[in-house]
């Protein structure tokens, strides 16, 4: 499933994929895995992506 959210919440920021890996410690690929619905990160990765975006893991990762 697609994690629009994710998506959303990086854009209003104005940050691009590769500056959201870039803060996270992963690749930017990774960052396009998440979105795309590809690959489901850790709990450790979502919650560095929580902390980057300043958004909580029921905004981003949880229904």
């Amino acid at each position: 499933m697609k994690n629009l959210r994710l998506k959303a919440a990086r854009a209003g920021l104005d940050l691009s994929q590769d500056d959201l890996a870039k803060v996270c410690g992963v690749s930017r690929q990774t960052i396009s895995a998440i979105e795309k619905g590809d690959y489901n990160p850790t709990i450790n990765l979502c919650i560095a992506i929580c902390k980057a975006l300043n958004k909580t893991l029921d905004e981003l990762f949880w229904e």
